[in-house]
């Protein structure tokens, strides 16, 4: 198992900022693919952004324009700034990694966004 080590969640009032951060430094690979997914009360897990090794991003639609993310590959990291936030983007954020076959999850970190 890869221990994925998320930091950065908190509490933010509506059109805040928070970036979240997840490392994975107990293995030196090039994860194939890193990313965020998010899952609200009573709602599935739902992918928020992926970066591949080679730079190729995928958002979902709703937060286009408003999140970014990036990668430190020697660092084997992975950030995603969160700006312009709503009451909708609250949830527990789960850092995602993939290698091959393979797949890791972090243990979660919760956001939430007050009206």
């Amino acid at each position: 198992q890869v221990p994925l080590v998320e930091s950065g969640g908190g509490l933010v009032q509506a059109g805040g900022s928070l970036r979240l951060s997840c490392a994975a430094s107990t293995i030196m690979v090039t994860f194939n693919a890193m990313g965020w997914y998010r899952q609200a009360p009573g709602k599935q897990r739902e992918l928020v952004a992926t970066i591949t090794s080679g730079g190729i991003i995928n958002y979902a639609d709703s937060v286009k324009g408003r999140f970014t993310i990036s990668r430190d590959i020697a660092k084997n990291t992975v950030y995603l700034e969160m700006n312009s936030l709503k009451p909708g983007d609250t949830a527990v954020y789960y850092c995602h990694a993939s290698l091959w076959s393979n797949e890791y999850w972090g243990q979660g970190t919760q956001v939430t966004v007050s009206s």
